[in-house]
């Protein structure tokens, strides 16, 4: 893979020419007339490589070959197509080439990208004219990506919520977290062990908004679960986003405009700990809060509520070190008493959710008994069933089969005279012959 591509000046094959045999008779068919074609383009390209800039419409792998639907646009966000091509790259050029591009821009060859490839068109008389790239610049993809962030910094700049969801305060109370996050994945396992498991006995209320983390399905399922969470907004503190480790090729999802202005816009305060340490998304920069991990973002709302339990009690130590000098021994006796009632109330409502828990626990254990006796019961009939139904039992009530070469016989019309029978009892065979069947 060259890293600067050569620089090109004129056009494609300018000075060369070709020139349909006379000796062709007309109308031509249409393999007559794609093979002159074909030969028009081989006669003004030969074997020359070209670089080309446009943007990847589509790309799909089947059977080791990539296939890219290249366009070019009539400009940047537009719909409009200038022109549209067929490309391809062969296995033994793709492996190669996928690798080399994804190490050095950290993300897949995905649509919307803009490439610069070495490539030479092609016309075939069956499938048509296609491109086939035999190069990639990463450096060009890369420069592109950077501009298209700085583009959506601009933006969101000039919209003035770069920084707006930085600007919310963390509530004081910080207990009910809405997580957008992959049902499935170890980072959210993580998240919320590390809260459950706190050192502090803290305690939290989370629910999982389920999204996608990675691929092109990352933008729309991020922002259907931070409309959820906006419907009830009342109900939650804070929006945790996490995404436990993946690679940083993954990441493309979260670099978009659309959602970079949800997330600044989003009415609480939002962390992200998408799990990677190079490099930022956009919208870790307009998150309220950046971690690294989604244990990190844990720790976050760990850190958080041992800070106001601690400066709750550092206010009521103040508050009796200030109060008891002051109060004489009927009002300090009167104190201890309240504390005692709270204590003692306390002490109550916490007997009586432990009474309900192990009530629900018996519960849960006789109704997981019943439901186990009964299927015993169901599966002590289905063997019986079965044992009914074998015929060495038949057997054994008196009952007989008797066979024509192998198969059993249900009806005297299977038979015809001179049929050679055996009969199966429960203690041995006979064999007979049939005289007349009736």
């Amino acid at each position: 893979m060259r890293s600067q591509p050569p620089p090109q000046s004129g056009r494609a094959g300018e000075g060369l020419s070709f020139f349909i045999p006379l000796e062709h008779h007309y109308p031509l068919t249409l393999l007559q007339f794609n093979e002159l074609v074909g030969r028009a383009v081989r006669s003004t390209f030969g074997n020359k490589n070209l670089w080309l800039v446009a943007e990847v419409g589509s790309i799909t792998e089947s059977r080791g070959h990539c296939y890219i639907d290249l366009v070019q646009k009539a400009s940047a966000g537009d719909s409009q197509l200038l022109a549209r091509a067929r490309a391809i790259i062969w296995r033994d050029k793709w492996l190669l080439l996928r690798t080399l591009f994804e190490r050095a821009t950290q993300k897949p060859l995905s649509p919307g990208m803009q490439v610069l490839v070495e490539a030479t068109p092609t016309l075939s008389a069956l499938y048509g004219y296609s491109i086939s790239i035999t190069d990639i610049d990463p450096a060009y993809t890369l420069g592109d990506l950077a501009r298209r962030r700085q583009e959506i910094l601009r933006t969101l700049q000039a919209e003035g919520v770069l920084h707006l969801n930085k600007q919310l305060p963390l509530p004081r109370l910080l207990q009910r977290i809405a997580v957008i996050s992959a049902p499935n994945a170890a980072g959210y396992q993580d998240f919320c062990r590390q809260l459950q498991d706190n050192p502090h006995h803290l305690a939290f209320q989370t629910q999982l908004f389920p999204a996608t983390m990675q691929g092109d399905r990352v933008e729309p399922t991020v922002i259907a679960a931070l409309d959820a969470i906006a419907e009830q907004r009342q109900q939650w503190d804070a929006v945790v986003i996490i995404r436990g480790g993946g690679a940083a090729i993954d990441l493309s999802g979260f670099d978009t405009l659309s959602l970079a202005e949800h997330v600044a816009n989003f009415p609480l305060p939002v962390i992200t700990g998408i799990g990677h340490e190079r490099d930022d998304t956009i919208i870790d920069l307009v998150a309220h809060t950046r971690v690294k991990t989604p244990t990190a973002a844990a720790e976050i709302l760990i850190t958080h509520q041992k800070h106001e339990l601690d400066t709750l009690n550092s206010y009521l130590i103040s508050l009796t070190s200030y109060l008891l000098p002051h109060i004489s021994n009927r009002q300090r006796l009167k104190l201890n008493q309240l504390i005692q009632t709270a204590q003692h109330a306390a002490q109550l409502k916490i007997n009586a959710q432990q009474t309900q828990l192990n009530q629900l626990n018996q519960r849960a254990r006789w109704a997981t008994a019943q439901w186990l006796n009964k299927q015993k019961s169901l599966l002590a009939l289905a063997e019986n069933t079965l044992r009914n139904a074998d015929p060495q039992h038949l057997l054994r009530l008196g009952y007989s089969i008797t066979r024509l070469r192998g198969h059993a016989i249900t009806s005297p019309t299977q038979l015809q005279p001179g049929d050679q029978l055996t009969t199966t009892l429960a203690n041995g065979t006979i064999h007979s012959t049939v005289n007349t069947p009736s």
